[in-house]
C-alpha cells in the first residue's frame, strides 16, 4: 500500500500540510538560511522533529522556484543502536521525499569526556561528527530538526539558571563563516511537528537520552505549558523577545 507520504510526494497535499511547509519556509525566509544551489546536510537522530524537518525542506524543493541539495547524515550511538528495520524504515523514507542518506555508527560517551556525560556534551560531540562529514563532503549548511517550543526552552532555561538572555539561534556561524547550522523549523510548533509525524506515520527511531526524564528541558517543558493557558501566546512572546526589532537582522 502505497504510504501517505508517497502520495504527498506523488502530488496530493493536504491544506495543514501545506500549511505546515509554509511555516517551516517563514522561518527560512526570515532569517535567509537557504540560497539557489546551496548544500544543506540535514543532521537526523531518528526522532519526529529531524524527519519533519526533512520531509519540509523535500517538499519545499518541488513547488517552489529553488534549488538546493540535500544530504541526510544519521548520527547512530554505538552505545544505543537502532535495529535493522528502523535502519530499513528511515532508507524507505528518505527514498520516498528524494533526499540522498548515510548512517554513521558513532559512539555517544567520547573517550575525551573522561566518563563524564551530560546534554551539553552530547551536543557537543553530535555537532563534531555532523561538521565532519560536511567538510568531508562539501557542504556549507547543516540544518537540525529544532523547532519554536525548543528555542523557546532554551530561552528559558538561559535566563533562569544562567543569568544569559541568549537563546538558540535560527542561523549560526563557526570557522569563520565557513559553515553555518540553520535550524529552519525555529517558527513552527512542537504541537504542528507531532501532528504531521503522527498522521503521516513517520518511521521514529530515535536513540533512547539518558537523561530525557531528568535534564532540565524536560522540567521547563510542563511550566511552559502551564504559562500557555493564563495566555496561548506565551511561546510565541518569549520567542519574539529575543528577535523583536532585529527583523532587519541579518544573523549570517
Amino acid at each position: 500500500m502505497k504510504s501517505l507520504t508517497a502520495e504527498i510526494f506523488g502530488g496530493s497535499i493536504p491544506p495543514w500540510v501545506m500549511r505546515f511547509v509554509k511555516q517551516t519556509g517563514k522561518g527560512i525566509n526570515r532569517f535567509d538560511m537557504i540560497k539557489e544551489n546551496e548544500r544543506v546536510l540535514l543532521g537526523i537522530s531518528g526522532g519526529k522533529d529531524s524527519l519533519a524537518l526533512a520531509f519540509a525542506l523535500a517538499l519545499r524543493k518541488r513547488w517552489l522556484p529553488i534549488n538546493y541539495d540535500l544530504h541526510a547524515v544519521h548520527i547512530n550511538w554505538s552505545e544505543h543502536p537502532i535495529t535493522d528495520a528502523q535502519l530499513d524504515g528511515l532508507k524507505e523514507f528518505f527514498s520516498t521525499i528524494g533526499v540522498s542518506f548515510e548512517s554513521v555508527n558513532a559512539k555517544m560517551f567520547a573517550e575525551s569526556f573522561d566518563n563524564e556525560f551530560n546534554c551539553y556534551l552530547c551536543s557537543r560531540n553530535r555537532k563534531r561528527i555532523l561538521f565532519t562529514k560536511a567538510e568531508e563532503l562539501g557542504y556549507t549548511k547543516i540544518a537540525l530538526g529544532h523547532h519554536l517550543d525548543d528555542i523557546v526552552e532554551t530561552t528559558l532555561i538561559n535566563l533562569c539558571f544562567r543569568g544569559r538572555f541568549t537563546t538558540m539561534l535560527p542561523v549560526q556561524e563557526f570557522f569563520k563563516g565557513k559553515l553555518h547550522i540553520i535550524r529552519p523549523m525555529c517558527e513552527v510548533h512542537e504541537s504542528l511537528v507531532s501532528r504531521l509525524s503522527d498522521n503521516l506515520k513517520f518511521p521514529v527511531c530515535k536513540s533512547p537520552c539518558p537523561y530525557n526524564e531528568t535534564n532540565i528541558r524536560s522540567k521547563v517543558k510542563p511550566i511552559i505549558s502551564s504559562l500557555s493557558h493564563i495566555d496561548k501566546l506565551t511561546r510565541e512572546h518569549i520567542y519574539n523577545s529575543f528577535w523583536k526589532e532585529k527583523d532587519d537582522f541579518n544573523v549570517l
